[in-house]
Parts: C-alpha cells; sequence; structure tokens
C-alpha cells in the first residue's frame, strides 16, 4: 500500500513539473500572440483543455472564433467515452462528478485505468486531476508572466516546448500502425488545406484521417 502511494506521488510530481513547462509555453505564446495578460489565465481556469487551448489562440488571432469553437468541441468530444470509462471514480454526489469532469484529461484517465481496485482508482484520479489542474494554471501565469517582459519569448524556444512535449507524449503511440497511418494521413492533409483554406479547417480536415481505419476495416473483411 505505502508501496503504491509512493509510486502515485512520484507519477504525480513527475508529470506535475512537466506540465509547469507546458502550461508556461502556453502562457507565453498566447501574450506573445498578442492577447491581453489576464486571458491565458482565464482559459486555463475555465477551459483547463491543453492542446484544445494552443489551438484556440492560433484560431483567435486569426480572426476565425467560429473554428476555434469547433475545434476545441471535436478535440475533446474524447471525454464523452472517457467520462463513461471513468465515472466510478469522480464519486457518487453531482458536485463531485461536476468537479471531477472539469479536471478530466487524457493524463487522469491514463493513470486511473491503469488502477484496478475502485478505491485506488479514485484516490488516483483526484491526486493526479489536482496535480495537472494547479501545475498548469501555475506554468501559464509563469509564462504569461516571462513573456510579458521579455522582448521575444520565441528566442527561448517557449513557443517549441508544447509540440515538443506532444510529440513525446504521442510517440509511442505511433509504433501501432493504425495510428500512425492515420496520423501521417491526418497531416498530409492539413499540410496540403493549409495554403488554400482559412486558418483552422485544415485542422477539422485533418479529421479525415480517420478514413484511414475505414479503408483497413473494408480490406481486413474483404480478406
Amino acid at each position: 500500500m505505502r508501496t503504491a502511494q509512493r509510486t502515485l506521488t512520484r507519477d504525480a510530481v513527475t508529470i506535475g513539473l512537466a506540465m509547469v513547462a507546458i502550461g508556461a509555453s502556453f502562457g507565453a505564446i498566447a501574450i506573445a500572440s498578442g492577447l491581453p495578460w489576464w486571458a491565458p489565465s482565464l482559459m486555463s481556469t475555465i477551459v483547463f483543455a491543453g492542446g484544445a487551448q494552443f489551438m484556440a489562440v492560433g484560431l483567435l488571432v486569426a480572426g476565425n472564433p467560429v473554428a476555434a469553437v469547433l475545434a476545441g468541441l471535436l478535440l475533446n468530444a474524447r471525454h464523452l467515452p472517457f467520462g463513461l470509462a471513468v465515472a466510478g471514480a469522480l464519486g457518487p454526489s453531482l458536485r463531485a462528478r461536476l468537479v471531477g469532469a472539469h479536471l478530466m484529461t487524457d493524463e487522469v484517465v491514463a493513470f486511473t485505468l491503469a488502477e484496478d481496485d475502485p478505491a485506488r482508482r479514485r484516490r488516483t484520479y483526484w491526486i493526479i486531476g489536482i496535480t495537472l489542474f494547479t501545475t498548469w494554471n501555475v506554468g501559464t501565469v509563469l509564462g504569461a508572466a516571462f513573456a510579458s517582459v521579455a522582448a521575444d519569448p520565441a528566442a527561448f524556444g517557449l513557443d517549441a516546448a508544447f509540440p515538443a512535449g506532444l510529440i513525446a507524449l504521442l510517440w509511442p503511440t505511433l509504433r501501432d500502425p493504425a495510428t500512425r497511418d492515420v496520423a501521417v494521413a491526418g497531416a498530409a492533409v492539413a499540410v496540403l488545406a493549409t495554403p488554400l483554406l482559412p486558418a483552422g479547417l485544415p485542422v477539422l480536415l485533418s479529421l479525415l484521417g480517420l478514413g484511414v481505419l475505414l479503408l483497413r476495416s473494408r480490406k481486413g473483411a474483404a480478406a
């Protein structure tokens, strides 16, 4: 029991430190893009959606708020099945479910589902969720404060922290051929559409990469 708790604490501290760095990159990018000082912190507190926040900043700066909303909804649609998978870990009360739903991220769900015992699942969900929410917001404040006084935040590489961290998180999943094919197809569609369409639409069109799964399933059925 104590070993499991120490392991959970170690994992929470490790991922929390990484979240500070990524949150700082978001805060710096938001300020460097021209948003007011309070906007990134407000977004991190109310939205708390990681990648969707980065995308929203880019689309808002490009003058396409509708695409920002649609892209955010599509990106976070995965939380519907996530919520069903971890519903038992949130607690029975309505307040616990509402707060727990706000803390839900890919990392929180992954850590929670790795536990078999219901009590450990609940403890893991709340410890990881609160840790990530806190460190993400601390990082956002630090990044925004730094960007407010720095002449060029991009010169310090903060603008690269999020894509670098995202690639590191996604890299293991790309070993799966199906996932890799979908990622490559979606990226190709987005790159080809970027010079032709307004900002935001290429990202939405990248979802066409999921068509690769349909083709693979048809080939498997035909075989």
